[in-house]
């Protein structure tokens, strides 16, 4: 007997009715909806779910990411077309075994005793043999040895012309039929645990129970009942988060329009997260020292959770899921960034933020994030190779094992660079960019340098703009250069420094031509130059540094000759800024600066910060002088009954897999004729595989048979 793939076939005068019912238990009905559940479980892995709807905007544009949360792609796991598949599901896979369930429960209870002798010279495996004995002893002998071998047997007396003669019927392997069952039973099981696991218990309750998803934000403690869940929901799942020293009972359930909110029969009070890292700064043990307090018995349990190890209250259990910054306090430093900004003090706190103006301008500062351990890539990486404990290089990883002849993999070495922190920018029009800075300088190319990062949107990279350090490992000369070059009155006199050196001895005509080159060449890599304005920007919010000598020589230089007097006016312009410099150390009372390798390396990358700050998109760059860190844990809290259901499911569908695999139902048939000599034995065998273990098997069964003729198979 074989599984048909046709569906129940009722006997109904309306044939729409039966056609459905026909569809419905059908295989490949079943097989279809799988395929269907297959897509869209690929389609919730390689899409994040549960993201802001800005962030979906930002990678897909507004058009698509539209398209895609009307097809509820953004929790496809909770979408109704998706609950809708696994219910169909489950009605075709338990129609399917409801249509055969009664076919194979007989097919188990028959031996096929009554096959013909004839039938049996059309199997493959077939051999004949004349024995001694009586018929119906050596049934009994051959019956006795299949029950040995743990076959099922069943005699059957036929009476013939010659006398009376016995069919031996013996079967084995049953349990290859009780794994379909098993295996197509399991996946309905594991759909209804499914089911209860997932927010349909949650959705119900906004249905039917007059909830609503919470749209907006506020405080927990005002949010209505309308929004809340009551404690005895039997199944959520949903995250808490809990800053140390602080405890919560309320968690976060993630809805398509919004957020639900799910009381717990207890407060979780975080007394301790620990995180603890490996040399290459991949966390190493995530764990939280917590104490549940139970609302009911008033009782404080103190326990740990770490990942992988929960900790289970009330039916509740409590995940490590991941970690936050609780409301950090840090204290920024603002520093001019090609601006008349004066440098001043601010601070916040993680998640807060706060309003910045210079009368004319309002920014607000929104501080969002702070790390405290920064691991990054120095073995001669690629942009981007940074060691980020939130991505998995799954090639690299598969790479660097491998022993090929070629190394696709680059040695890589890790250092901790100390801590940054990320805010936002918001214009008064609401548009923001968010900033990454360094707290301390990083040695790159041989130069150490401050990073200050940008970004217009959450899927960009981060722009770095790198500012030199001075002698005393700090901004304070960048600054003192950068706010020199801002004033007309140190850049004539740096252009006079620099002339009187450069031209000293030569005639009046040269040296007042070299003036001229020098004071236009600092000017415009000043931005200030009158000739600025009938230049091309290329998209630089104010023309200035390198970019405005290029576009002006471009605008005045036959190309045939703008090589060499480029290289001649970067040679001037370089001079001056070195002049420049010294006279901003001056007026600082600092010593002069030593000509030297050092200075060198710090004024070729000044030069290049200089003219880069013009694509700064900000007046004013915050740095990072000082945080009290605050740690945060988040949890995720889980009542899932259907959890049981779905162990239960996975078993029963490893026995039927494995069943259906590796189990071979065999058949097997003796029939013993009267014979002068004592019987005429016919042997035949059948499985539902064809095997090279059935060549052994029934070779080994053709020992039963004690005297085989010469032309047996």
């Amino acid at each position: 007997m074989s599984a048909s793939t046709a569906g129940i076939e009722l006997r109904a005068t309306n044939r729409w009715l039966a056609a459905v019912v026909e569809l419905l238990s059908s295989m490949r009905f079943a097989i279809a909806l799988l395929t269907v559940i297959c897509i869209a479980s690929v389609v919730g892995t390689v899409l994040k779910q549960h993201e802001p709807i800005n962030n979906y905007v930002n990678q897909f544009g507004p058009f698509w990411s539209e398209v895609f949360g009307a097809l509820s792609l953004y929790a496809v796991y909770s979408a109704w077309w998706f609950l809708l598949i696994l219910a169909f599901l489950v009605i075709s896979t338990s129609l399917c075994i409801v249509r055969n369930t009664p076919k194979i429960l007989a097919d188990l209870r028959q031996y096929k005793e009554h096959v013909r002798e004839q039938s049996l010279q059309a199997f493959h495996h077939k051999a004949q043999a004349e024995l001694a004995e009586a018929p119906r002893a050596a049934a009994e002998r051959i019956g006795q040895a299949l029950l040995a071998r743990g076959w099922k047997v069943r005699l059957q007396a036929r009476e013939t012309p010659a006398g009376t003669g016995w069919m031996v019927a013996a079967k084995a392997g049953a349990a290859n039929k009780l794994g379909y069952l098993a295996a197509h039973a399991a996946i309905v099981i594991i759909c209804i645990g499914g089911l209860f696991d997932g927010d349909l218990m949650v959705r119900a309750q906004m249905w039917f129970g007059g909830k609503e998803p919470l749209r907006g934000s506020g405080l927990i403690a005002d949010v209505p009942d309308k929004h809340r869940l009551s404690d005895a929901n039997p199944t959520f799942r949903g995250n808490l988060l809990v800053t140390e020293g602080t405890r919560a009972g309320v968690a976060v359930l993630a809805q398509p329009e919004g957020v639900v909110l799910q009381e717990l029969p207890f407060d979780v009070e975080l007394k301790k997260f620990i995180v603890e890292y490996y040399d290459t700064g991949m966390p190493r043990l995530f764990a939280s020292e917590i104490v549940i307090h139970d609302r009911y018995s008033g009782e404080a349990i103190p326990a740990r959770v770490e990942v992988n190890h929960p900790v289970e209250h009330r039916g509740i259990h409590i995940y490590q899921s991941s970690f936050d910054d609780g409301g950090s306090l840090v204290k920024l430093r603002a520093l001019p960034m090609g601006a008349a900004v004066a440098p001043f003090e601010v601070q916040g706190r993680i998640g807060e933020a706060t309003t910045l103006t210079n009368g004319s301008e309002r920014l607000r500062l929104e501080f969002t994030g702070l790390r405290v351990i920064n691991v990054e890539n120095f073995g001669g990486a690629r942009d981007g190779d940074g060691a980020d404990v939130r991505r998995v290089d799954l090639r690299q990883a598969i790479e660097a094992r491998l022993g090929a002849g070629h190394k696709t993999v680059r040695e890589r070495t890790l250092r901790n660079v100390g801590p940054s922190v990320t805010y936002k920018l918001r214009d008064e029009a609401g548009q923001a960019r968010e900033y990454h800075n360094y707290q301390l300088p990083i040695e790159l190319d041989g130069q150490r340098v401050y990073l200050f990062g940008v970004r217009d949107t959450p899927a960009e990279p981060f722009r770095y703009l790198r500012v030199p350090v001075d002698e005393n490992d700090s901004l304070e000369g960048f600054l003192r250069l950068q706010a020199a070059l801002a004033d007309e009155g140190l850049r004539r006199r740096a252009v006079q420094r620099y002339v009187a050196q450069a031209s000293a001895g030569q005639p009046p005509a040269v040296v007042a031509a070299l003036q001229g080159s020098a004071q236009r060449a600092i000017d415009l890599f000043a931005g200030v130059d009158p000739e600025i304005e009938r230049l091309p920007h290329g998209g630089a919010p104010r023309l200035g540094g390198l970019q405005a000598l290029s576009a002006f020589m471009e605008a005045n230089v036959p190309e045939v000759e703008r090589e060499r007097a480029g290289e001649v006016l970067l040679r001037i312009l370089n001079g001056t800024l070195f002049e420049l410099y010294q006279l901003s150390r001056e007026r600082a009372g600092v010593p002069a600066a030593e000509r030297g390798e050092a200075t060198a390396a710090f004024m070729t990358q000044a030069v290049l910060s200089l003219s880069d700050a013009f694509f700064y998109p900000a007046p004013l760059v915050l740095m990072l002088t000082d945080f009290e860190h605050v740690q945060a844990s988040v949890f995720q809290v889980a009542r899932a009954p259907g959890k049981t259901i779905v162990y239960i499911g996975c078993v029963l569908l490893i026995v039927g897999v494995f069943a259906m695999l590796y189990v071979r139902e065999r058949r097997l048939w003796v029939w013993l004729a009267p014979a002068p000599s004592g019987a005429a034995a016919t042997m035949a065998l059948s499985s539902n595989r064809k095997l090279l273990d059935n060549d052994r098997e029934f070779d080994s069964l053709k020992a039963l048979l004690s005297s085989p003729t010469p032309g047996g198979a």
